[in-house]
Formats: C-alpha cells, sequence, structure tokens
C-alpha cells in the first residue's frame, strides 16, 4: 500500500465516524421538537426559547473538545500515552467545574433569560419549566466535550460515535415514556435528555477509568494540568465568541431586511450547516492526525496531512456545491412548500454552491491549526475577521436592499467577504510554517 492511500485510510477511519457523532449532536435537539410539538403550538414554542439559549451556552464551552484533542494527541504521538490520558481527564474535570458553576447561575437566571424573549405568559411558562431542568444536564454536556476530546486525541473516533449513537437512542425512549408515558409534558423531556445526558457521561467514565488503568494514568484533578488546558480553552472561547457575533449579526440584518428574508436566510444557512457537518469531521480528523505527527516530531508527515486534508476539504466542498447548485429550484419549496420562496432563496443558494470549496479548506485549515494548539492565532484572527465582514453587513442594511437581492448580498457577505477573510488568515498562518514550532 502506497503512502498516500495509507493515510487516506487514515483519514478515512477517523472522520467517517466523527460524522457520525457530530449528526448525532442536534438529534436530541430535532427528536425533542418532534416529541414536543405533539403537545401543541405553546410548548413547542416555549422549546424554542430554551433551546436557543441552551445552544448559545453549549456552543460557547465546545472548545473543551478543541482544545483537550490537540493537547491529548501531541503526547500519543510523543508515546507519552499516560500523559495523553492524564490531559484529557484534566480537561474533564475543567469542565465538570465550569458545568457546575453554569449550571447554578444558569438556574438562577432562567427567568430573566426567558423575559429577553419576549414571549406571552404561558410560552414563557413552558420555557421555563424546559429551561431549568436542562441547566442540570450543562455538567453533563460539558464533560461529554472533553472526553470525546479526549478520545480523538487518543486517535478513537469511534468509541464517542458509539456513544452518541446510544445516548440518541436513550433520549428518545426516555422521552417518549417521560412526556407520554407519565404526562409530564414539557419538563418530561427535559428530564428525559438529562438523564441521558449523565448515562453518556457514565459511558464515557468507564472507557477512561479503563483507558486510565491501561496507561498507568492518575484519575485525579491536577493543578498544573487544568490550569493548561484552561489557559488554552480561553484562547479558544474567544474564536468561538467571535464565530457566534458574525452568526448573529447575519441573523440580525436578515431581520431587519424583513420576515420572508428572515426566513429565506434560515434555508440557506441550514443547508450550509449540513454541509458543516462533515466539513467539520475532516477538520476533526486534521486536527487528530497533526496533533499526533507533531508529537512523534516528523514534521514530513505533518505537511503530507496538512496536503491531504487540504485537497479532501476542496474536493469535497466541489461535490457538495454542485449537489447544491443542482437542487437549489427544490430546496425552498422542500422547507415550505411556497413556491415563492423558493424563487426567492436560490440565488443565495447558488452563491453558497459556489463558496463550499472555500469553505472545505477553510475548515481544514481551522482543523489543522487546531491540532498545532495554535489557539492564540486562531483567536485574534477571529476577532480581524470580523473587521471587513461587519461593515459589509452596515452597507446591506444602509442601503436597502431587500427581496432576492437582500439575500444575494447577505450571502455574499458571509460566504464571500467572511470566508474569504478567514481563508486569508489561515492559509498566511499555515504557509507561515510557524504554526509547526507550536507547542505546550
Amino acid at each position: 500500500m502506497t503512502a498516500r492511500a495509507s493515510l487516506n485510510r487514515e483519514i478515512l477511519r477517523l472522520a467517517v465516524p466523527a460524522f457520525g457523532a457530530l449528526i448525532a449532536e442536534p438529534a436530541f435537539l430535532i427528536v425533542d421538537a418532534a416529541l414536543v410539538g405533539h403537545l401543541g403550538t405553546t410548548p413547542l414554542a416555549g422549546l424554542g426559547i430554551a433551546g436557543a439559549v441552551l445552544q448559545t451556552i453549549v456552543g460557547l464551552m465546545v472548545f473543551l473538545a478543541y482544545s483537550t484533542t490537540p493537547a491529548v494527541a501531541r503526547r500519543f504521538g510523543a508515546g507519552e500515552h499516560g500523559d495523553a490520558v492524564s490531559v484529557g481527564i484534566n480537561g474533564m474535570w475543567l469542565a465538570l467545574g465550569l458545568g457546575a458553576v453554569l449550571a447554578v447561575i444558569g438556574a438562577v437566571s432562567t427567568p430573566w433569560l426567558i423575559s429577553l424573549f419576549g414571549a406571552s405568559e404561558a410560552v414563557a411558562a413552558e420555557a421555563n419549566s424546559y429551561l431549568l431542568i436542562s441547566m442540570w444536564g450543562l455538567p453533563a454536556m460539558l464533560i461529554v466535550f472533553a472526553a470525546t476530546g479526549l478520545l480523538r486525541g487518543m486517535q478513537d473516533t469511534v468509541t464517542p460515535l458509539w456513544i452518541a449513537g446510544l445516548g440518541f437512542a436513550a433520549n428518545a425512549v426516555l422521552n417518549a415514556v417521560f412526556i407520554y408515558g407519565l404526562g409530564w409534558g414539557i419538563a418530561g423531556s427535559a428530564v428525559g435528555t438529562v438523564t441521558a445526558q449523565w448515562a453518556m457521561v457514565a459511558a464515557y467514565a468507564l472507557v477512561v477509568q479503563r483507558l486510565a488503568a491501561k496507561h498507568s494514568a492518575s484519575l485525579r484533578a491536577q493543578r498544573a494540568g487544568i490550569r493548561s488546558t484552561a489557559r488554552s480553552g480561553g484562547w479558544m472561547f474567544l474564536r468561538t465568541v467571535s464565530l457566534r457575533i458574525a452568526l448573529l449579526a447575519t441573523v440580525g440584518i436578515a431581520t431587519g431586511i424583513g420576515t420572508d428574508e428572515l426566513a429565506g436566510w434560515q434555508i440557506v444557512f441550514t443547508i450550509f450547516s449540513a454541509a458543516a457537518f462533515a466539513l467539520d469531521a475532516l477538520a476533526i480528523a486534521a486536527q487528530a492526525l497533526i496533533g499526533k505527527e507533531l508529537g512523534a516530531g516528523d514534521e514530513q508527515q505533518v505537511h503530507r496531512v496538512l496536503g491531504r486534508t487540504v485537497a479532501w476539504g476542496a474536493w469535497f466542498g466541489v461535490i457538495v456545491g454542485a449537489l447544491i447548485a443542482a437542487l437549489s429550484g427544490v430546496l425552498g419549496i422542500v422547507f415550505t412548500g411556497d413556491q415563492t420562496v423558493a424563487t426567492l432563496v436560490q440565488p443565495a443558494l447558488l452563491v453558497l454552491a459556489v463558496a463550499q470549496p472555500v469553505a472545505g479548506v477553510v475548515f481544514v485549515l481551522d482543523g489543522v491549526l487546531m491540532g498545532a494548539n495554535d489557539a492564540r492565532y486562531l483567536a485574534i484572527v477571529g476577532v480581524l475577521n470580523l473587521v471587513p465582514f461587519l461593515p459589509a453587513l452596515w452597507i446591506i442594511a444602509a442601503t436597502g436592499v431587500d427581496g432576492s437581492a437582500g439575500l444575494i448580498w447577505l450571502s455574499v457577505a458571509f460566504f464571500g467577504v467572511y470566508l474569504l477573510a478567514r481563508l486569508g488568515t489561515l492559509g498566511w498562518r499555515v504557509r507561515s510554517g510557524r504554526w509547526v514550532a507550536i507547542g505546550e
């Protein structure tokens, strides 16, 4: 077998299970929405508000996975398997601490958070019921992030897939039992999801305990290790904040353009998010492999991984872009059943299709620099990438462009200006070669 074929197989071995695990994460909310939706529109609206709050909190904490993976992978590649497991365990302790603090603060502030949405009293009551219970699942969700990062760093993406799949199945069964069997309504959905999340933590605890025993790693929290993880995680947190600002600013401009345009943007961004799951899987593979090879001190193999994963990202972007372009005329009908909406969003979908190869490369380069633990640079340029993007959004709002043209320019701003800014800053860093020397 050639070195190229071997590397391709290694990328697939990591990326395919990672893709499955990534899909399982949003599936939790989909199941909740489907089951709660049969209770009526008021509970479903309440779930929408509570879900928005939870997704924002959890989305900002995803750095627990992204900062743990490279630290573990580097030690794994250096043959220091015991230290690798210890680093991951420290990440899990940090996740538990952060999750506990967020759960307490979240539970206390739940009524206030819900009031920000200005919902009716009935909808607010349903949202409050769901969110108050769900806050106690936050520590579990964050521990799962860190544990997933540990296993990815150990070059294992299959175990997280199994645990995510079993967690999804348990969530569906428990929700059905608690909502309908026991008649707990929307509160039953929250209890079922929180129970499934803690069950996933129990499964990860067993896996990590076995890893610790196998590699003679301590299960105790180590202050120095937690501080190191927190330091790297802090930079990754700032990077995530910049991404959230970009997303929220775009939604804000779409809202100002008009209701139809906002609905159209939701369709376009949903398609982008779906494609992003597969691109994220490639980024995870790049992250794990880059970290491992840097730990092993094999710079030649590091550049091979870089070249292969970038090529995969670009070609996958071409394929997905062609698929989106071919379906652009009917995707609006699939989502809404309305030909008018389909006509409105088609040009924006074509912009998205053209941008997919760029998105593929951006996602992979992001994973490469994460694998090199270049978190500080990612945080800084995350802010710099907003410099050309936010004025572009302001120009769209100032001109008052609406309808299909408004969606086109919004798509050009996000999938053109913003993605190209990210491509430029990430590409410059990779070409400089400085990231190869970044370490703990």
